[in-house]
């Protein structure tokens, strides 16, 4: 019987929930801000892996297969447990109503990797004290007014943070309002999110109910919650405004309880939103075995 990894996904969300742990905001608490990435490519880990490789106890943020640690010349440590990483693998399959066509689809599979701390005899970055050669707030400007095709900003709502699609407007209160500006910028972040889904950008469609209160509406919220901790991790904010209460933690456990795909495809649309809002200065390949040796 093969693993349900959506399922396996969903109960590791789960479990962090139930302890009081948003998940999605922890990973760029720890690591220098470095996201997780394999130690021999240096690509980074992107959509849910972010997060599923973040939330491990290990101070470094590199990563390799059981093999990659052999070809490093070093081997992992006995008793050490892998963890979980996921890519999408495409297969072929007939048209059921034109045999003479195939379609291309894509199907979610895992492969088990290990922190380079579980291993021996394996050279590596030593995780270091976090450091910045810039100024995380005047990154995360420099982040939000550099969105290609950017919508409307204003701040004149004082009281709401919202984005309207029929004006094309992101409104986020003034940067006074805030107690720290690491809140404005992740407001700021969450609303830029939402503005990607617009026909114009990544066109994120959804189908069925949208009103608040409906599914869709907590998938799109929990996209856009998502891109706001990634690009905050990017700008290296460290956000300690984020919500952990209780009642705010159950919203995404019902959602995520009643979808178990929700977690795998809300990361993957949030890092399509970031791969907009802030280009990476090169094209990086999904994460697969394959690639990573």
């Amino acid at each position: 019987m093969k693993a349900d990894v959506y399922q396996i996904i969903t109960d590791r969300i789960l479990a962090m929930l139930d302890a009081g742990v948003n998940p999605w905001r922890k990973p760029w608490r720890a690591a220098a801000y470095k996201p997780p990435q394999n130690l021999l490519s240096r690509r980074p880990y992107r959509g849910v892996n972010v997060i599923l490789l973040g939330l491990s106890p290990y101070a470094s943020p590199y990563w390799m297969s059981y093999r990659q640690t052999l070809q490093a010349g070093g081997h992992v440590k006995k008793g050490e447990k892998s963890s979980l990483a996921v890519f999408w693998k495409l297969f072929d399959k007939a048209d059921q109503t034109d045999p003479t066509k195939r379609e291309r689809i894509p199907v979610l599979r895992y492969y088990n990797v290990f922190n380079v701390e579980q291993t021996e005899g394996v050279e590596y970055p030593k995780a270091e004290v976090p450091t910045f050669t810039h100024d995380p707030i005047a990154e995360a400007e420099r982040i939000a007014h550099a969105m290609p095709q950017p919508p409307t900003i204003t701040n004149d709502d004082e009281r709401r943070a919202f984005y309207r699609q029929e004006t094309d407007t992101v409104n986020v209160p003034p940067l006074a309002r805030f107690e720290k500006a690491a809140e404005y910028y992740s407001t700021l972040f969450h609303e830029l999110t939402h503005a990607t889904a617009h026909p114009s950008r990544l066109n994120r469609k959804t189908e069925g109910p949208q009103g608040f209160g409906s599914a869709n509406y907590g998938r799109e919220e929990l996209i856009a919650e998502m891109g706001s901790a990634y690009l905050c991790g990017k700008a290296g904010i460290l956000d300690e405004t984020a919500d952990n209460t209780a009642a705010y933690l159950d919203g995404w456990r019902a959602l995520i309880k009643a979808d178990r795909r929700a977690v795998v495809l809300a990361a993957g649309a949030a890092q399509k939103a970031v791969d907009y809002i802030a280009p990476a200065p090169a094209v990086e390949e999904p994460d697969q075995p394959e690639a990573e040796g």
